[in-house]
């Protein structure tokens, strides 16, 4: 398949593999990390989380980043990447020997929230420095191929970290070991970031006003945000208006299995990790489908095509309400969430200057992190505490519906001319 012919060729390219190492490491560590936060929080005997406090509880991870998300890509576009990756991996280390020990005090305090509150704000350096730096890595034609294989690839990691957390929390039985075994992986990220090669910002592209813009955090912002071309503006409201439905069905996922399918304790955590694994897989899909299909279809015709896949699968088969209908549906919205990621990363990276990236995918993030509260919000006014509502999953249909309209009518408007593309290191 194409798909592993380019794979092949991407792994030749000494820097992408070194980035895509650290990435793999570090969302490895990220599923460990949720696991235990999930049985902590969410699936233990001892708390009935309502679609409010679930709400409530993304709110206080989420809300204080959107706020301070601006500084992230004015840093990022300043400081080298590659420092970022590596401190943001320490710095992890520490915060997670911090709630480890929290955890074993059964000490579910703010100051539990808090530490899990920075722990998430420093992923986003994380995630923001590894999409900045992937011009960096692999030459501008390959940049497609890249975008589904890196963070599609992180995503499994990703899952693969939350079944090992649960098995270890299964075996014994305590969630503080699982936050050690996080520490240490992340300590591993860490190590490996140093190995990195450098990943910008390419600074002899910064004019004086730049400089001057990049000495104020929000002028910065706005400046990048002025030299988004109109693609890169569409793409960026593409992509975080596909999350809406796809953060309210994980409230929803979160409601049936812990109040209608498997209950508090191991069994609804189980059932959840495997609707989480499903929608996995269809990230796994669409890293493999997306490369080939755009370039036979399209960016435009593709995108059409994934939010039409997200309708249906809102309704046939998730309008049934049985396990294995949520698992399908999840495997759809994964396939079509992870297939929209990689378009509009790749559209970005392809169409905005590397000056600005750092700031742009800061935007990216903040604007994720908001949509994806305002999900939770509206799951928990419209959600009931089963998660059952056939209204809500007719309304996310329908939005599905609208985003594949203006997608086929305004992509190809929007789109204009491309920069000439990043220098790639061998």
């Amino acid at each position: 398949m194409t798909f592993f012919r380019d794979l092949v060729v991407l792994l030749r390219f000494a820097g992408f593999r070194r980035l895509l190492g650290v990435r793999l490491v570090s969302q490895l560590s990220d599923g460990i990390f949720q696991a235990a936060l999930a049985s902590t929080v969410l699936f233990s005997p001892e708390r009935a989380p309502t679609a409010g406090a679930i709400a409530a509880a993304f709110a206080t991870i989420l809300l204080p980043f959107t706020v301070l998300g601006p500084f992230v890509g004015v840093f990022l576009d300043r400081w080298s990447r590659r420092r970022i990756l590596l401190l943001s991996n320490a710095i992890r280390t520490v915060l997670l020997l911090g709630i480890a020990v929290l955890v074993q005090r059964d000490n579910v305090s703010p100051l539990f929230y808090l530490l899990v509150l920075t722990a998430f704000s420093v992923n986003r350096f994380q995630l923001a420095g590894l999409s900045a730096g992937q011009p960096h890595v692999v030459s501008r034609d390959r940049l497609v191929t890249a975008n589904a294989v890196a963070p599609t690839a992180g995503s499994l990691a990703y899952l693969v970290g939350l079944g090992i957390g649960g098995g270890v929390d299964g075996l014994t039985g305590s969630n503080a070991i699982v936050l050690l075994l996080g520490a240490l992986v992340y300590a591993l990220s860490a190590l490996a970031a140093t190995r990195l090669p450098p990943l910008g910002p390419s600074l002899d592209e910064v004019t004086a006003e730049v400089r001057d813009a990049v000495g104020n955090v929000y002028r910065g912002l706005l400046d990048a945000a002025r030299h988004l071309p109109p693609l890169a503006r569409l793409g960026l409201g593409v992509v975080t208006a596909t999350r809406l439905p796809y953060a309210l069905m994980i409230v929803a996922t979160v409601l049936l299995y812990r109040n209608q399918f498997g209950g508090p304790g191991a069994a609804g955590l189980a059932g959840l990790g495997l609707a989480v694994g499903a929608s996995g897989v269809g990230f796994g899909i669409a890293a493999v489908i997306t490369p080939s299909l755009v370039r036979r279809w399209g960016t435009a015709r593709w995108l059409v095509a994934v939010a039409l896949l997200g309708a249906v699968v809102q309704v046939v088969p998730a309008a049934l309400f049985v396990p294995w209908a949520v698992v399908v549906s999840a495997l759809g919205l994964g396939i079509t969430t992870q297939s929209v990621k990689i378009c509009v990363d790749t559209t970005i990276q392809r169409v905005v200057g590397d000056i600005y990236l750092g700031r742009v995918f800061s935007i990216y993030d903040v604007a994720l992190n908001a949509v994806f509260v305002l999900a939770t919000v509206i799951a928990a006014l419209v959600l009931p505490p089963t998660g059952k509502s056939y209204a809500v999953l007719g309304a996310a249909s329908l939005w599905y519906l609208g985003l594949a309209l203006v997608i086929g009518r305004r992509w190809s408007r929007a789109a204009g001319p491309r920069l000439p593309p990043h220098p790639a290191l061998p």
